[in-house]
């Protein structure tokens, strides 16, 4: 890949060979080897989503690890890991195990599985966390993602166990009993909708307490999907006093607004629910300065007849690998709140660190580090077409909009898992660049 910019900023060769970044000048390029023109396109780690629903095993009408991974690989992504609320529950080692050798065998990104906190998400009682942990999958992040581990006694317990093999439970901020029936964020339109509102207060109130008990039992705690502007405030107070908390936005929740819901279109119905302007802001505001860590999809395939229905009875989520680059960079990097290099911090280097997969991915872009590597066109302007996805789900509310850039090619240990056609055509015979 000749005349590519590292970040955005400095413009260099990238050669790879042998699993790994061999080289930044094409001099060294072996005889025979593809070159790719990269002129006009920025070069980043290969991108990393801390929380992703790959529904298999026990929900292959809605998504499977094969596609999924497709979709991923097409939206730069090289290494995904898999929430457990899949049919059986990700709560045992053979479990974890089984997604673990799926995603190896698809082998188009590195499918890490996320292990449940609790028995069949149950929350009362604590999964085999320190089995998963020592499997084959070696799984270091735990989260009931969905529902929330509600029981502060046993989120204390939790907390305390993953400590032990360097782990970090990924909460579900959401008071169960203060969303009882909830549809929508509480505000001025859900009351216009007549639709149940979720205060921001039931996602709050348990960020608060979980980063107390972080605190007190000296763990990690991550916090998944923040969509408040309180949120972000709390998250912030913690940090401020050293408490080793980390927390995700979620690439919707930095452009769309609970105004969405006046559609009735169950494609904008989430979990967290879309919040107002001042929330967007403050989450955007959040992640530009730190407080937050890092952009993940929450990738919440779902079959036809799940979304094609009224409001009330519809599931909670939509997809989002394929559309998260560009929405970063529509929000963010167009805006001048981040830059290219902020990108691959947030997308890549900061959740390889929270998942602990800092030895393969979220590395420099250097010689010999692991050629997982994401090529953008920021300037590839497109409009989402949510039926022409790589997913087996087209739940994104996303179409028709266009987005500013994407991803054209993504490389896992050197290997091209998603190359675009122009660039194809662009290459010479030969080997893998």
């Amino acid at each position: 890949m000749e005349n590519v910019s590292l970040y955005g900023d400095t413009t260099a060769d990238l050669v790879l060979s042998g699993g790994v970044i061999a080289s930044l000048s094409a001099a060294d390029a072996p005889a025979g080897a593809v070159r790719i023109d990269g002129s006009g396109l920025v070069a980043l780690p290969g991108l990393v989503d801390l929380h992703t629903h790959l529904r298999e095993p026990g929900r292959e009408d809605a998504e499977t690890i094969a596609t999924g991974s497709r979709s991923a690989a097409t939206g730069g992504f090289t290494a995904v890991h898999a929430m457990a609320n899949t049919t059986p529950t990700a709560d045992t080692a053979g479990v974890v195990e089984q997604v673990w050798s799926r995603g190896r065998e698809v082998g188009l990104v590195d499918v890490y599985p996320v292990g449940a906190v609790t028995v069949g998400l149950g929350g009362t009682q604590l999964s085999e966390m320190a089995a998963m942990a020592g499997s084959r999958a070696k799984v270091r992040v735990f989260s009931d993602d969905g529902k929330c581990v509600h029981d502060p006694l046993l989120m204390r317990r939790a907390l305390e166990y993953v400590k032990t093999f360097g782990g970090v439970v990924a909460q579900h901020a959401q008071d169960p009993r203060l969303t009882e029936g909830a549809q929508m964020n509480e505000g001025l339109v859900s009351a216009e909708l007549g639709l149940a509102g979720w205060p921001p207060v039931a996602e709050e109130s348990i960020i608060a307490r979980d980063v107390l008990l972080a605190g007190h039992v000296g763990s990690r705690v991550h916090i998944c999907h923040l969509s408040t502007a309180g949120s972000v405030e709390i998250v912030r107070w913690a940090k401020a006093r050293g408490i080793d908390v980390t927390a995700e936005v979620m690439p919707h929740h930095l452009l769309l607004t609970d105004e969405n819901a006046r559609t009735y279109d169950p494609r904008f119905k989430v979990n967290p629910p879309l919040r107002t302007q001042a929330d967007v802001d403050a989450l955007r505001a959040g992640l530009a300065d730190g407080t937050i860590d890092i952009v993940a999809t929450d990738h919440a395939p779902h079959p036809d007849e799940d979304k094609d229905c009224e409001w009330g009875a519809a599931a909670m989520g939509m997809i989002g690998l394929e559309t998260a680059l560009g929405i970063v960079q529509k929000t963010m990097v167009d805006t001048g709140a981040l830059s290219w290099r902020d990108v691959a911090r947030v997308l890549s280097e900061s959740p390889a660190r929270i998942g602990r997969d800092e030895d393969a991915h979220g590395r420099p872009l250097a010689a010999g580090e692991p050629a997982n590597v994401t090529l953008v066109n920021p300037s590839d302007a497109w409009t989402v077409n949510p039926t022409a996805t790589a997913s087996r789900s087209n739940n994104s509310p996303f179409g028709g909009i266009e987005l500013p850039g994407r991803a054209v090619a993504t490389f896992l240990r050197g290997t091209p898992t998603h190359l675009d056609a122009r660039l194809i055509a662009t290459s010479t015979e030969g080997a893998p660049a």
